[in-house]
């Protein structure tokens, strides 16, 4: 049964950074893209970063360019993301997905719970 477990979220400063990571088990991750995605309360949940299963390419939205990198460690059958210069407006749970190389929630199939991102002013 595949599986994904989000970690490192929590609060910091507006400035601050934090690293998320993304943990697969009972499937080979580098078989797959894999993306994180985030959704604010009362908002619908958006696309934030993306990484092709080689790694070669990546995506992101135009709000976190330059602020967040995500990677892949297949070794580890782990994705991170780190999050430098982070908003208040990053204020969200965000959540990681496995499936293809794309923007849309819809093409990723197995999703991990989420972790909590709160960044105060």
């Amino acid at each position: 049964q595949m599986h994904l477990e989000e970690s490192g979220g929590g609060s910091v400063q507006a400035g601050g950074s934090l690293k998320l990571a993304c943990a697969a088990s009972g499937f080979t991750l580098n078989m797959y893209a894999v993306a994180w995605f985030r959704q604010a309360p009362g908002k619908e949940r958006e696309f934030v970063a993306a990484i092709s299963w080689t790694g070669v390419r990546t995506r992101y939205t135009d709000s976190v360019k330059g602020r967040f990198t995500i990677s892949r460690d297949n070794a580890k059958n782990t994705m991170y993301l780190q999050m430098n210069s982070l908003k208040p407006d990053d204020t969200a749970v965000y959540f990681c997905a496995q499936g293809t190389y794309s923007v849309l929630a819809a093409d990723f199939g197995s999703w991990g719970q989420g972790t909590q991102v709160t960044v105060s002013s």
